[in-house]
């Protein structure tokens, strides 16, 4: 199985996910590694303030961080190799770099659907058969 690191700037919070603005992309990463980690896959994540020291042990990212600065942060690392930086993977994204299943982290395109069924007036004058 392939390895992924994502190495992400300095945070407030290991997940960025705190305080009263949520940014939506990091709540879709948070998702889509639990989603992962439910399905066996471990995607590694380090915040450059929460965990410094991987951004230093890391040869790879150590090389891009001081050749592009932190500016250059979100990165994703696969088998030691940088494979996409200023962004965070997309859903698709995940399953090709990965080699997962298709459609492992596709939404449900559609919300389940309720039919309601109404009965007809039962002679009591009230209507869509509320009574």
């Amino acid at each position: 199985m392939k390895k992924m690191k994502i190495f992400e700037p300095a945070m407030c919070c290991p997940t960025g996910l705190c305080g009263v603005g949520v940014d939506p992309e990091l709540l879709r990463i948070s998702t889509v590694l639990d989603t992962l980690k439910k399905r066996g896959v471990n995607v590694e994540r380090f915040n450059l303030s929460s965990a410094p020291r991987e951004f230093i042990t890391d040869q790879t990212i150590n090389a891009y961080i001081n050749t592009k600065g932190p500016e250059g942060l979100p990165a994703v690392v696969v088998d030691s190799k940088i494979v996409i930086t200023g962004r965070y993977p997309t859903n698709e994204e995940f399953t090709k770099l990965l080699d997962l299943p298709e459609g492992m982290l596709t939404k449900q395109s559609e919300a389940a659907k309720v039919k309601i069924t109404r009965k007809k007036s039962g002679g009591c004058d009230c209507k869509g058969g509320c009574c």
